[in-house]
């Protein structure tokens, strides 16, 4: 469902995050600069530092009268899980299609809360793809075709960055770029956020 759809409820494409803190994101920015000297750099679709984050659960489009219930669930899970420590370790690939940095830290505390986000879409009504193991990682670059990735995620492997407290749930909207102007990248917006542990 789209909210560009006549005759249809309006709807926001949201998902539920952990965002790091501007600290973390400026030591990592610092990190990925020599990557874009690497062959091949040119061509991949490099994230906006402004907009990274840990995705906990993917909602895709959201209809207006649903957000209320989803808001409420989430606040609920915010509040059952505890600050944790996290912060960005290493990198790797899905295929030849995204790069990423990883995750370290409380791990165990990162899936549960993506599991609980997961959940309140589902007690929502919202229809969610077949649940699988989490994978916390932050998405650097994108390729438009095969790419081979490795020589990136090796140049990052060894990254261990700042740790900092994990403290709070977000729900996201995401706006995907509509101008057709090349290089133009998804826009974020935080909707709502809660803070862990209540």
């Amino acid at each position: 469902m789209s909210s560009r759809d006549p005759g249809r409820p309006p709807a926001q494409r949201l998902f539920a995050a952990v965002l790091p803190p501007a600290s973390a994101v400026a030591e990592l920015r610092t990190a990925l600069a020599p990557l874009h000297a690497l062959p091949g750099a040119p061509d991949l679709r490099w994230t906006d530092p402004e907009g990274w984050h840990f995705t906990l659960a993917f909602y895709g489009e959201v209809p207006e009268d649903a957000a209320p219930e989803l808001e409420a669930r989430l606040e609920r899970a915010a509040r059952r899980t505890e600050p944790f420590p996290l912060r960005v370790h290493g990198a790797g690939h899905f295929g030849e299609r995204a790069l990423w940095a990883g995750a370290a830290g409380g791990l165990h505390t990162l899936r549960l809360l993506a599991e609980r986000a997961d959940a309140a879409a589902r007690r929502a009504g919202l229809p969610m793809e077949e649940h699988r193991r989490y994978t916390p990682h932050l998405t650097l670059a994108r390729s438009r075709g095969a790419a081979d990735l490795r020589p990136f995620a090796a140049a990052l492997a060894g990254f261990e960055g700042e740790r900092w407290e994990a403290g709070e749930l977000a729900l996201v909207r995401s706006e995907l770029p509509v101008s057709g102007v090349p290089g133009e990248r998804p826009r974020y917006a935080t909707v709502r956020a809660w803070p862990l542990g209540g």
